[in-house]
């Protein structure tokens, strides 16, 4: 079956929306569910991605739901939930975060990474923009498009990530994994505070502390797992 064939099956029950994103890995379409209404997203691949396989078989409050993955003849299918709600880089238009909504978003983001960085893989994109708020107040970790398994390796075959929230590793010069994804939450919960990089403005305090050790250059210097991380909050 190629991607055509199987979007025309997923358009028996679901009404396609809009193109959500293009990118080099493949795209996304938003579609809505005939019958429940539901918003659902469609996501096409160039190839595999381990990381929805995985997905399909969680339930976890922080990560979206994944209900289907299909092994195409042209690449790789996955049909997940769509979040409905605010990303933090929307809600940062406003103003930046208290202490108190940081550490709740930082702490759900860790919830989600705690689930996968004890199943082999690194998110590799924690930033404002995938991040979302739903409508219900549930914190969510979005878009695993550049996620990895954790693999022994000298260095990363591929420079992935966004400027800011990138650490140093993911630059080719060693190998990512779960500390590159707290870099980017130190950035993250210094940005929250202040809407600026922290090495631009530091946050105050013990918050600029926890900042300062998310992103040391060397991964060794940071918190060990996310879940010491959140011990210090």
């Amino acid at each position: 079956m190629t991607f055509d064939e199987y979007f025309i099956k997923t358009r028996e029950v679901c009404d396609p929306v809009r193109m959500l994103s293009k990118k080099e890995e493949g795209e996304a379409f938003l579609l809505r569910h005939k019958t429940l209404g539901a918003k659902l997203v469609l996501r096409r691949f160039r190839a595999v991605q381990p990381i929805y396989e995985f997905l399909r078989g969680v339930t976890h409050p922080n990560l979206p739901a994944v209900y289907d993955t299909v092994f195409l003849d042209d690449g790789f299918a996955a049909l997940t939930e769509y979040v409905d709600g605010v990303t933090v880089a929307e809600a940062l238009e406003t103003g930046e975060y208290t202490y108190g909504g940081a550490k709740k978003v930082l702490s759900g983001v860790c919830a989600a990474l705690d689930a996968l960085h004890k199943n082999g893989f690194v998110h590799r994109d924690v930033k404002p923009e995938n991040v979302v708020i739903a409508n219900d107040g549930t914190v969510k970790l979005i878009d695993f498009d550049i996620a990895r398994e954790t693999k022994v390796a000298p260095t990363d075959t591929r420079i992935l990530g966004t400027l800011g929230y990138a650490p140093p590793e993911q630059q080719g010069l060693s190998q990512s994994d779960a500390r590159s994804d707290i870099y980017a939450l130190g950035v993250l919960y210094n940005v929250m505070l202040t809407r600026r990089h922290p090495s631009v403005q530091l946050a105050p305090g013990k918050a600029g502390k926890i900042v300062l050790k998310c992103t040391a250059v060397s991964p060794d210097k940071r918190f060990g797992s996310v879940t010491e991380l959140m011990e210090r909050l």
